[in-house]
């Protein structure tokens, strides 16, 4: 129900928030309660701040209305203004501080003073401050890849190539905590992908997809890029705009940082409970993939590899997941892979896992239009398990592939989701994977043991 600027002033007069009146000219066509394009979307979440994303279709001011689950409407507090305009494609990320721990809210978004009615409830959550206090909590991860969304006019000719979008709704009601993003979360179609403005607008009409809302606004959403949401099918650091690209990803996506000084990109690492993540860049350090085998060729770069390594041996967490666009483990591919294209970082970052004894690895890795899990042993190490999860929305493959690594029985040639559930005590972290096809329904099941990732003494 659409609420009056007076009742807005009122209730910031009796929480003690100020709002800015900056007054923005709306077209007459479009009324403030049509105004929003896509979102909200939570973004990262830390103990005691969240950001949370969203977009419009033209200029306007942006707040959120947030209040503790349970808690009365007159406990309500209100974030500072911000404001969407064309030189973020309207985007904005807005930042929610000095929250306590382990607390859930629900919110409400206010365009231009007024209130909207959206018709699901938006919500976010901060991490609970459970160190020194309590066993880590339990937490459930989605995994998706190769999100397609058609759109006719643009799509190459014949069937449409995305489907199955229930699975969203599906996904939704499975209430994941977080969700990894692990590449083609959109798809640059030929159309776009030799303009800037035109990433921008295939961006923007995925992220607005009417079944994606309510999972952006009750999950928090973290991501990787692979070829297709950063450029041309197999792009590598030879694409021009890779600059505008990483732009356009950082408008869309709320991660917690982007690369790091002086090495830009889209790789970062977040900690949720006692799990430390590692999102990879895949692409702008990339060498072409039929570029000579030598010990130049690179999928991440000396920077991202360095810093990869030198982060998981840091790691004191029991599982320690480490998410890339193109599969790391797979050998037996004629497609993308790291063992399979660029056999230098594979064996470099395999090597020092083993050297220096880093325990707890998962690799997690999307792209392939099918989904399995992966079982590799270096001599005289623990397994080393690679989950692959692909696709979404976007067509499966019918690529015929014998894989000598994969687990029995966990490979999926249709649309589907996996996810991670983080459980059990301090001294006994479990990780269960669980797949679930487009209708909802579970298909496969595997549990990891953290103490069954340690490498044995020396």
């Amino acid at each position: 129900m659409r609420r009056c600027l007076l009742f807005l002033c009122g209730l910031c007069g009796l929480i003690g928030v100020a709002v800015a009146q900056v007054p923005v000219r709306l077209p007459e066509t479009l009324p403030v309660a049509e105004l929003l394009r896509s979102g909200p979307m939570n973004g990262y979440a830390t103990q005691r701040e969240v950001v949370v994303w969203l977009q419009t279709w033209a200029p306007a001011q942006v707040q959120l209305l947030y209040r503790e689950e349970g808690q009365p409407e007159d406990s309500a507090r209100i974030t500072p203004p911000y404001f969407a305009g064309p030189e973020t494609d309207y985007t904005v990320h807005i930042s929610v501080p000095y929250l306590e721990p382990g607390r859930r809210y629900v919110y409400d978004v206010v365009l231009n003073d007024t209130i909207l009615a959206l018709p699901y409830q938006p919500r976010f959550q901060t991490q609970p401050l459970w160190q020194w206090r309590t066993d880590p909590p339990t937490f459930t991860v989605a995994t998706a890849s190769c999100f397609y969304v058609n759109d006719p006019p643009y799509d190459r000719p014949g069937q449409p190539y995305g489907g199955d979008f229930q699975i969203l709704t599906h996904l939704t009601r499975l209430r994941p905590d977080v969700m990894i993003w692990l590449g083609d979360n959109t798809y640059l179609r030929e159309a776009d992908f030799g303009s800037p403005t035109m990433m921008s607008y295939r961006y923007a009409h995925t992220r607005s997809h009417p079944l994606l809302q309510e999972l952006l606004a009750t999950a928090h959403h973290y991501a990787v890029w692979d070829d297709h949401d950063y450029g041309p099918n197999d792009a590598d650091r030879s694409y021009v705009l890779k600059g505008a690209a990483l732009r356009i990803f950082q408008q869309y996506w709320a991660n917690p940082s982007y690369g790091l000084p002086g090495t830009p990109g889209v790789f970062t690492q977040f900690t949720w409970g006692d799990v430390d993540f590692f999102l990879l860049d895949d692409r702008f350090y990339r060498s072409p993939n039929d570029a000579p085998n030598d010990s130049t060729k690179t999928m991440w770069g000396e920077a991202q590899l360095t810093w990869l390594i030198d982060a998981l041996t840091y790691s004191r967490a029991p599982f320690k997941i480490v998410a890339n666009g193109n599969q790391i483990l797979n050998r037996s591919t004629r497609f993308e892979s790291v063992a399979a294209r660029f056999p230098r970082d594979y064996e470099r970052l395999l090597r020092e896992i083993v050297r220096r004894g880093i325990s707890g690895v998962v690799f997690l890795s999307g792209d392939r239009h099918h989904t399995e899990l992966l079982r590799y042993e270096p001599e005289s190490f623990y397994p080393l398990y690679e989950i692959t999860t692909s696709p979404l929305t976007a067509g499966p493959s019918n690529v015929e592939e014998d894989n000598p690594l994969r687990v029995e029985g966990t490979l999926l040639r249709e649309r589907n989701v996996v996810l991670l559930t983080f459980s059990g005590p301090r001294t006994d972290r479990v990780l269960t994977i669980t797949a679930y096809d487009a209708q909802g329904q579970e298909r496969w099941r595997h549990t990891i043991r953290a103490r069954d990732l340690r490498p044995p003494e020396r």
